[in-house]
């Protein structure tokens, strides 16, 4: 039975990745304007409206009849559904999902990334090679929560405004690691965001970045893996790319690059540079 790759917009990918993957989006609400995420809005244009608001947006979760009706269409069409989803400890997607679920026993599995953004994609990837190497729909499942757990995402900020912005740290501590020129370095663990340390300057940040991904048992190159960034250009990752050259040089000859959208944009604002990978088991 073929099988239905079914994600949210949290991991940031276009389903004109994969023939078998369908993409539902989230809704992304600047004051009375909402917008359905990558469809009625795309990245680029995400950030002009953040970056000229005084107000964070808002992101709303995929109702459960959404699934269900991306479910049932793929049912009705002979394929088994994988639903991958964002984090449960960030959103309430994964729990529409479930819920949508219950009517398609044997059908339909869901599956928590534990991640959101270019984490979450590189399980919607892995899923998609995994399905094209010939498992079935709940074999893949289980594959998927085992493998997600090898997953690393790591991200650089250029800014604490938005986290400021967004309540999540106090204007005195912004305005201080603005004037000393902070960068903090988070990652995504069990599904949730973490301060893992913080560094003076993009160059210190850099480097901070780099020794984090070292600490690790190393880059499964044999695995997805995904560099992505924040803002509307890619100067900053340019630059974390030519300070990191000897983690990747003796490995790839091209680095896959994607933007980070408003699921993770709209609290880290622009400017931060990410990277995620599947650690060697």
């Amino acid at each position: 039975m073929n099988i239905r790759i079914i994600t949210d917009s949290g991991c940031d990918m276009l389903p004109s990745y994969a023939p078998n993957l369908t993409v539902l989006p989230l809704t992304i609400t600047f004051g009375e304007e909402s917008f359905l995420d990558g469809v009625e809005l795309d990245h680029h244009r995400f950030y002009e409206k953040l970056i000229e608001g005084e107000e964070l947006p808002t992101t709303s979760q995929i109702a459960p009849a959404a699934f269900e009706e991306a479910f049932q269409r793929a049912v009705d069409a002979g394929e088994a559904v994988v639903c991958v989803t964002l984090s449960s400890k960030l959103s309430g997607t994964y729990q529409s999902a479930r819920i949508a679920a219950e009517g398609f026993a044997g059908q339909v599995w869901v599956v928590d990334s534990e991640n959101v953004t270019i984490g979450q994609r590189l399980l919607v990837e892995r899923a998609v090679e995994l399905a094209g190497q010939g498992l079935d729909a709940a074999q893949l499942s289980v594959r998927l929560d085992q493998e997600k757990k090898d997953i690393r995402l790591v991200a650089l900020l250029d800014t604490l405004e938005y986290l400021k912005r967004g309540g999540r740290i106090s204007p005195s501590i912004a305005m201080v690691g603005g004037l000393l020129s902070i960068k903090p370095v988070v990652a995504v663990e069990n599904g949730e965001v973490v301060l893992l340390g913080k560094a003076r300057g993009s160059k210190n940040g850099n480097n901070l970045l780099i020794q984090l991904i070292q600490k690790t048992s190393g880059v499964d190159f044999g695995r997805p893996y995904r560099l992505g960034y924040t803002g509307l250009d890619d100067g900053l990752l340019q630059k974390y790319i030519a300070d990191s050259v000897q983690l990747w040089q003796d490995h790839v000859e091209e680095l896959p690059v994607s933007t980070v959208g408003g699921a993770i944009g709209t609290h880290v604002g622009p400017g931060a540079v990410a990277v995620a990978f599947f650690q060697k088991a």
